[in-house]
């Protein structure tokens, strides 16, 4: 029986077939369906559908799962294809960011527990040997010197790039500069394997761990994307890789403090000159997801009863200062912007020193580890406890050095009439016991620690092993306030009065500002206040914290590049200079003046005997198309490699005597790409950093009416944004 037909009412009276007539009324179509004798066409064939359903009450779910369950083992459906249509339809960002989240949580919270061990076991050894002062110091010293050692010698026997932090690298390659093996697996183990040595160290070396775990986040994180590609059979997406590599940043930092606030706002100010909106869930999603798996191992190993902070303070919360203090706390931030200044002053050319010297360059080069050991064995001897470890609390963890430095009691009011003893052990309870000492005071003692710490710090940097340098500023930085706040209670010892009501300074409090203002001076970060809030758990120092730490950026990002810039400048690693906006001079100078002016380009009728001539001639990666030698209009970019395998494949139309152009191995299948950006001679200095900045370019060619003029690179932008900064003397 032939199908039904009908007419559409207002068409020209062309029939049309009932199921398109009627299509749209569903009903309707079933009823006269059911009442045609026409025979039903055949089931399709049983399969899931395109889409899959994400609600389980949803009715095709049902039918989803009936079907699943039916099919034939042989059907392509099966087993992994199902699962993995199931996974990602949902979208696979989300269960990359929680498996990255989770990922580094577990191996932090590993890394904690196995190094907690073995420090446990080192002064269980110092306590064990006696009390001959020869048995105790080797058992103080030997035991770094040999985690050093081996921690040096095992990360750079299996890759350089192990040493360090990490994050200058990673800044360079969020910057569009390419780093080889950078994010190697292989780089990973070495990572871990080192970090885990020279934590085991304690505090007698005094380093970190933020800046390696951001690396190994990062590392993981690209092994993931890898892993996302093979299953979902995509092409590599490197801006897709970029915005997963900005938020395992963000993890690093969240699964070392459990405060994926501040983690993902410090991975933005370190890493980013400019960041993308789009990437800021991702960066929130990973970190919270780090943070609360973390703490909540915490839980699981019996360590707290809950999740709570990891450094938790007990400050008064009615009146936690006075408002005349709101000026000690901005003295105090500027007093941690004039130290970063000299500390990074110091940093940077005492690493500059170490690598140009010639008896320190030599052993580098030759005998890692015996470097480490040597600086191993000189810090190790200075904190000695019997020693002049006495004066500087070297008995405390680093941990235990920020639970006391936080204290909201005044140790110099308390100790002002009384004087308690040394311990044999330190006092959970007490341990502010540390730093006090008869002779040298509370003051003495604090004093004598930031001046020790300086410069103790400064030269451990100089070892190549995988370490941090957050940790140690922030206690140095702590350090700082608590001296303040010290002065202040003896000087005000009721406090300050302000309307008739007397409320006793915390020393805690400056402390805890302190940490804050110093690190991010240090670091060029405003973050590093709400970083502190996380730690501790308490808010109500929030205004003055900030205060202090907006007054040591002010004077440190005048004066002095951050630490991880001036890493940056010391490793002689790519980067681009800031430009700030007091600048205005940037805007007078305009691309003309400071652009290559040599530019090999290569037209579409020149002959290949000269377009050989050319590619042999230079070493650029590639080169500006332009449509003839006479006009010279920029059309296309041809890539080194591509028009060298091009030129060594003899085109099948080639016949001899014929001369051959470069417009025919192009139409032979030489591939090339479009111009997408471009610049005017007229571009001032200020957009074309802007430019290379928020797009991570390496170079740009320059345009006049059309015409290639010249080009634009890192090289250029570097040298006019130094003349611009140090102009030359006039003759």
């Amino acid at each position: 029986m032939e199908e039904l037909v009908g007419l559409r009412e207002g068409s020209s009276g062309k029939p049309v077939t009932l199921q398109e007539l009627w299509g749209p009324c569903p009903r309707i179509r079933r009823g006269i369906r059911s009442e045609s004798f026409v025979s039903p066409p055949p089931p399709p064939p049983l399969s899931l559908p395109h889409e899959v359903p994400r609600d389980v009450t949803d009715p095709r779910f049902k039918i989803t799962l009936f079907i699943f369950v039916n099919l034939e083992p042989e059907h392509p459906y099966w087993g992994l294809e199902w699962l993995k249509k199931w996974l990602f339809h949902v979208g696979e960002d989300w269960y990359f960011l929680m498996a990255l989240g989770v990922l580094m949580a577990l191996i932090s919270y590993a890394m904690n527990f196995a190094i907690g061990r073995v420090v446990r076991a080192h002064k269980w050894l110092y306590k064990e040997v006696g009390d001959g002062h020869l048995l105790r110091y080797l058992s103080w010293t030997v035991y770094p010197v040999a985690l050093l050692s081996f921690s040096s010698g095992f990360s750079q026997s299996i890759t350089p790039f192990s040493g360090g932090s990490g994050l200058p690298e990673l800044k360079t390659m969020l910057s569009g500069v390419v780093l080889e093996d950078y994010l190697d697996i292989k780089n990973f183990g070495a990572k871990v394997v080192g970090l885990s040595c020279t934590l085991a160290t304690g505090s007698t070396i005094f380093l970190g761990k933020v800046g390696p775990f951001v690396h190994l986040s990062v590392m993981i994180s690209a092994y993931l994307c890898r892993v996302r590609t093979k299953t979902i059979g995509e092409s590599e997406n490197k801006a897709k890789e970029m915005e997963m590599l900005s938020a395992a940043a963000a993890v690093g930092v969240a699964t070392v403090f459990a405060a994926p606030f501040s983690g993902v706002l410090f991975s933005i100010e370190v890493m980013s000159s400019h960041f993308s909106v789009w990437n800021y869930w991702r960066g929130f999603f990973a970190a919270t997801c780090g943070a609360f798996m973390f703490r909540l191992l915490a839980v699981f190993n019996s360590e707290q009863e809950t999740i709570t902070s990891i450094y938790k303070t007990r400050f008064r919360v009615d009146v936690p200062f006075d408002l005349p203090e709101i000026f000690f706390f901005v003295a105090l931030g500027a007093i941690c912007g004039v130290l970063s200044c000299v500390y990074l002053f110091c940093q940077r050319n005492f690493l500059r020193f170490i690598k140009t010297n010639r008896y320190t360059s030599k052993l580098l080069a030759t005998s890692k580890p015996s470097y480490a050991a040597l600086v191993a064995l000189i810090l190790a001897s200075i904190t000695y406890p019997p020693g002049v470890g006495r004066f500087m609390a070297s008995r405390l963890s680093m941990a235990e050095h920020l639970r006391s430095l936080f204290d909201n009691n005044s140790w110099a009011l308390m100790t002002r009439n009384s004087s308690p003893p040394w311990p044999a052990e330190p006092d959970p309870q007490n341990l502010w016991f540390e730093w006090y000492h008869p002779q040298f005071t509370i003051f003495g003692t604090l004093a004598f620690f930031l001046v020790m710490k300086f410069w103790m710090l400064i030269l451990a940097t100089t070892i190549p092993m995988p370490a941090g340098y957050f940790m140690p500023i922030f206690i140095i930085g702590a350090a700082i306030g608590r001296l303040l706040g010290e002065a202040l209670s003896v000087a005000f010892p009721e406090g300050i009065v302000v309307g008739g009501e007397i409320n006793p300074i915390m020393p805690g409090g400056y402390a805890l500002a302190g940490a804050a203002a110093f690190s991010g001076a240090v670091t060029h970060t405003i973050s590093t206040a709400l970083l502190a809030f996380e730690l501790t758990g308490q808010i109500v120092h929030a205004l003055p914290v900030l205060m202090a730490v907006l007054m040591a950026n002010a004077i440190s990002q005048n004066c002095q590049p951050s630490f991880y810039d001036g890493t940056i400048m010391a490793k002689k690693l790519p980067y681009l200079p800031w430009i700030r906006g007091r600048k205005i001079g940037s805007y007078p100078v305009i691309v003309d003046h400071f652009m290559n002016c040599t530019l090999t380009t290569l037209a579409k009728d020149m002959p290949l005997e000269e377009v050989v001539k050319a590619v042999t001639s230079t070493d650029v990666a590639q080169y500006p198309l332009v449509e003839t030698r006479e006009s010279q209009i920029l059309v296309g970019i041809v890539e080194r490699t591509h028009l060298v395998q091009a030129l060594q494949t003899e085109p099948a139309s080639w016949a001899p005597g014929q001369q051959l152009f470069l417009q025919d191995i192009l139409a032979g299948g030489c591939p090339t790409q479009p111009v997408t950006l471009q610049v005017s001679p007229e571009t001032s200095l200020y957009q074309t950093h802007n430019l290379f900045e928020l797009l991570t370019l390496q170079m740009l060619f320059v345009t006049s009416r059309g015409k290639a003029v010249g080009s634009v690179s890192w090289v250029e932008l570097k040298k006019a944004i130094s003349t611009l900064i140090n102009p030359p003397a006039p003759k």
